[in-house]
């Protein structure tokens, strides 16, 4: 009678150990195998928390190559958080079957044997079964929901407890993020700004910002904020790399002469323009964008336009800065040799408009709001046996509950972002729908976006140099991948699996807009 060998593994993760019955049952090409109990022969530690157990399945014939296996729990005491199963075979064949995640019920699951295969390869009509089974389920657990028209589609659900047990946060995520909080919170509360209402009546004020966890890049700003050519350099390798371009012809909403940038006839914008040394930041995402009222006071924002130059030696600096997209009598254009505190406070706007197109666009939309639509549609997709589910899924971990957060927490009606900065409530939802309006896949790959910017041969621009090195590595280890399993277009366009992946990103995320 021929016998399997079957070693479960537990995950060693808290609170994954069960003590409930567990069945298995092996499915072949040939045939499948009794539903087997499996005795717990260690007791309580069979399934403990990191345990290997090993067990022996008898058959009256061999079951062939193996496809699937099928596994059980009973339906009470606990959860279990299944690592994988192995098995050996009579012949000495070993068959590996990923699964790592939670089994809550008594429901009985498929899992495919671990060897990637793409839709097309996988020809048994057992694995097309298990495929469709899991996506069934999975369309069951992710559902799109709409938050706000002109957004990218989200999950839909009611409280983080709500979400698939394998994509909430681990206990050790959710310990690390409430002290994280907990710690914020009282460093504020100890610096007396957790509720502090009052102006700060002289610059030198923020100092208090920084009394707590100094650092020497922080020591240098704080000592350095004011610097013309800091200012500049920020531009290329501060918090928003992402907006600064090189400048050919001047927008026809920004009247710049050659007497306001160059003294006594030294130089003339459209020969620096040719040359590539003028550099443009428009923050016309901005523009008449409805501003918050916070403690009663209306606030501002500015939709700005700055040129920047880069001198002989490298440094890039500020030249201009029009504070409003309209040019009138009351939209002066600021230029360095102003009073120190006209230019300064010109500056300290340009900051201020760069922090909500930073956090809106480049931060939310772009690293939270869309990779949960990338997220999401990879769970409804694609099965666990496909290769580009194995390749993904490691970088969707908790994705799906940090934005469940920072919709709840941070940009609700009542959220910390929506009640703190100038951009919060209606003008957030506007700027993050024009945002989505003007996003395109290219911007989104750093080769395509340097080089449209115009930025390839700028000096001292290190979030390109690190970015393009760090983006080779990850093209290359994908590209090998990728081309084992697609040989050639025609494979691509008949994986089915994958274009209904492709599909449901472009109609939830970028909102089946023809020009992305």
């Amino acid at each position: 009678m021929p016998t399997y060998k079957v070693t479960v593994t537990t995950a060693d993760i808290n609170q994954a150990t069960t003590l409930n019955n567990i069945f298995i049952k092996l499915v072949g090409e040939d045939g499948e195998s009794d539903r087997k109990w499996l005795f717990r022969y260690k007791g309580g530690a069979t399934f403990d928390r990191g345990a290997v157990s090993n067990f022996s399945v008898s058959c009256p014939v061999s079951l062939g190559k193996l496809v699937m296996i099928e596994i059980e729990k009973s339906a009470f005491l606990d959860d279990w958080f299944l690592a994988k199963v192995q098995v050996k075979s009579p012949a000495g064949d070993i068959y590996n079957f990923p699964v790592y995640r939670w089994i809550d019920d008594s429901e009985v699951h498929l899992f495919h044997e671990g060897k990637a295969l793409t839709v097309f390869e996988d020809q048994h009509h057992l694995g097309r079964y298990s495929r469709e089974k899991e996506l069934k389920q999975r369309e069951k657990d992710y559902r799109w929901h709409v938050y706000a028209e002109g957004i990218p589609h989200c999950i839909d659900v009611d409280d983080p407890l709500s979400l698939p047990c394998e994509v909430r946060f681990s206990f050790t995520k959710t310990t690390e993020f409430l002290y994280t909080a907990a710690t914020g919170l009282i460093e504020l509360k100890l610096k007396g700004l957790d509720d502090c209402e009052q102006n700060w009546t002289n610059i030198d004020d923020i100092n208090q910002v920084f009394c707590c966890k100094r650092t020497d890049i922080s020591d240098y700003v704080q000592e350095h904020w004011k610097d013309d050519d800091f200012f500049g350099y920020q531009f290329l390798n501060g918090v928003n790399p992402m907006l600064i371009r090189r400048c050919s012809e001047l927008p026809a909403n920004f009247p710049v002469t050659d007497d306001m940038v160059f003294l006594h006839g030294q130089g003339n914008l459209a020969d620096e323009m040719k040359r590539g040394n003028i550099f443009l930041c428009d923050y016309k995402r901005l523009d008449a964008v409805k501003t918050n009222i916070i403690n009663g006071k209306k606030q501002y924002l500015m939709a700005p336009l700055i040129l920047l130059h880069k001198t002989p030696d490298d440094k890039l600096m500020p030249i201009v800065i029009q504070l409003k997209q309209k040019p009138a009598a009351d939209n002066p254009i600021f230029v360095p040799t102003d009073s120190e505190y006209d230019w300064l406070t010109a500056k300290i706007f340009v900051r201020s408009a760069d922090f909500s197109e930073h956090q809106l666009n480049v931060h939310l939309l772009r690293t939270h709001l869309l990779p949960e639509v990338f997220a999401i549609s990879l769970l409804r997709n694609l099965p666990m046996v496909h290769p580009l589910y194995k390749l993904l899924i490691p970088h969707t971990r908790y994705t799906l509950q940090i934005n469940y957060l920072a919709r709840s927490q941070l940009i609700s009606e009542d959220g910390v972002f929506t009640q703190y900065t100038a951009s919060g409530g209606d003008g957030m939802i506007t700027i993050l729908k024009r945002a989505e309006s003007s996003l395109t896949y290219s911007s989104l790959c750093i080769p395509e976006d340097i080089a449209e910017r115009g930025l390839e041969a700028v000096p001292n621009f290190y979030y390109r140099d690190d970015g393009l090195r760090l983006w080779d590595i990850i093209h290359r280890f994908v590209q090998g991948m990728i081309s084992y399993y697609y040989k050639k277009d025609t494979e691509v366009q008949k994986d089915t699996e994958l274009q209904k992946w492709i599909e449901d990103i472009f109609e939830h995320g970028f909102l089946s807009q023809a020009n992305t």
